[in-house]
């Protein structure tokens, strides 16, 4: 039924910039290929300090992040020279493969007005064939991604396919992502043909078998559950799972079936073997002090 009940923990990423980290935890560390999961906003900041809060230019290898936005606006610049401002309801799909450095800024002081900036970026490991990929990016429109409404129910599907849903997003393994909204009273259950399947609420409360679980809480499940999901009052979900691909290991930015490759990574960023993005290099984010563990690392740079 349920394997376990993941209390996202918060995290600082700059003055006036917590989010709430769910995934790796030390005792789920994947969800299906979902390696990784922060839960940003929403955030209110003068407009003044708005610079403080952009993330910038740092790498990533092995591994593709998901950017999806419920309200503002992110402007992303990476290695490959692609400039892209993220708004609300848009999926942006940068697959890492061999190498990749990007930024993320808040360059529109308007949509950070009233606590507006509110966005969740989960990536994905990649199957070991994958890893070493040709680094891309994608953005999809809203229009582009189909959505399914029944009575109190809204679901728009980010990636993969479930429920009978499917769309064009480019990913590399088998794995469900959607974005759901219940109204209070509204009942449904997960999809079945995915083994590994977990619930993020993002907004609301849900009860399931019971129990009441709120905002900050995922929910992952065996294959063979088939929870009943009632919305306790207006309520947003990120449901999201998958094939699960094996072991992976995590350090910083870098994700990798080797050890090995996780330390070529780090020595890649040092030396400068990663590009930085050609309108966006007069900075960057420079390699952590690695004071881990042999199974530890310095946080994952979130929002990347």
């Amino acid at each position: 039924m349920l394997d376990i009940v993941i209390e996202a923990r918060k995290a600082a990423l700059a003055p006036g910039m917590d989010v709430r980290r769910i995934l790796p935890f030390r005792q789920r560390r994947m969800v299906g290929p979902f390696i990784f999961m922060d839960h940003a906003g929403p955030v209110t900041m003068e407009p003044a300090l708005t610079q403080n809060m952009d993330v910038l230019p740092h790498p990533h290898i092995g591994l593709s992040t998901v950017s999806y936005l419920f309200g503002g606006q992110v402007t992303h610049r990476d290695s490959l020279g692609v400039e892209q401002i993220i708004r609300p309801g848009e999926v942006n799909w940068m697959t890492a493969g061999s190498g990749i450095a990007h930024s993320e800024r808040f360059e529109d002081p308007a949509a950070l007005a009233g606590g507006n900036l509110e966005m969740i970026q989960t990536w994905v490991a990649l199957p070991e064939k994958d890893e070493e990929a040709a680094p891309a990016f994608e953005n999809y429109k809203p229009e582009q991604l189909p959505i399914y409404t029944d009575t109190g129910i809204w679901m728009r599907l980010i990636a993969g396919d479930a429920y009978g849903l499917r769309n064009d997003v480019k990913t590399h393994s088998p794995l469900f992502y959607l974005h759901v909204v219940l109204t209070k009273g509204a009942k449904f259950t997960l999809p079945r043909e995915h083994p590994e399947r977990g619930i993020y609420v993002a907004k609301g409360s849900i009860e399931v078998a019971g129990r009441t679980y709120t905002v900050g809480q995922m929910l992952v499940f065996n294959k063979t559950a088939e929870p009943v999901i009632l919305a306790k009052e207006d309520t947003t979900l990120m449901l999201l799972g998958g094939e699960p691909l094996g072991e992976r290991f995590i350090w910083w930015n870098f994700v990798s079936s080797r050890k090995e490759r996780i330390q070529q990574a780090k020595a890649d960023w040092k030396e400068g073997r990663i590009l930085l993005p050609p309108t966006d290099n007069a900075e960057f984010v420079p390699l952590p002090t690695d004071k881990s563990k042999p199974a530890g690392g310095p946080a994952p740079q979130a929002l990347s």
